[in-house]
């Protein structure tokens, strides 16, 4: 028996083609974001999300990684897993003078 809502649908993946046609159609003009996730039937999150993403790559946008940078982060993460680096805490900086072991926190 469902309670209240409605259920959640599977996770689903989308080719960096697909995700390129719908931004296309977005930065149309014809229709909205909203309009174009409701056509394809997906959410409008995802979808300005895609844009927000596309613009990124395309140097519109400076508020985060582009798809070429989370490549080579995501490559660099697993070469670390795969050498047994261990990262620091987050929010901890290496050397920092306040962190563990340091004569600061001794005291």
């Amino acid at each position: 028996m469902e309670i209240m809502g409605s259920k959640r649908r599977p996770r689903r993946s989308f080719t960096a083609e697909f995700k390129a046609e719908i931004v296309d159609l977005c930065r149309g003009g014809d229709r909205s974001v909203g309009q174009v996730a409701r056509d394809f039937d997906l959410t409008e999150t995802a979808v300005r999300a895609w844009v927000k993403q596309a613009d990124r790559d395309a140097g519109r946008r400076t508020d985060g990684l582009s798809s070429e940078d989370r490549a080579e982060l995501a490559r660099l993460r697993q070469e670390n897993r795969r050498r047994g680096c261990v990262a620091p805490p987050r929010g901890l900086l290496v050397g920092d003078a306040d962190g563990p072991g340091s004569r600061a926190a001794a005291r």
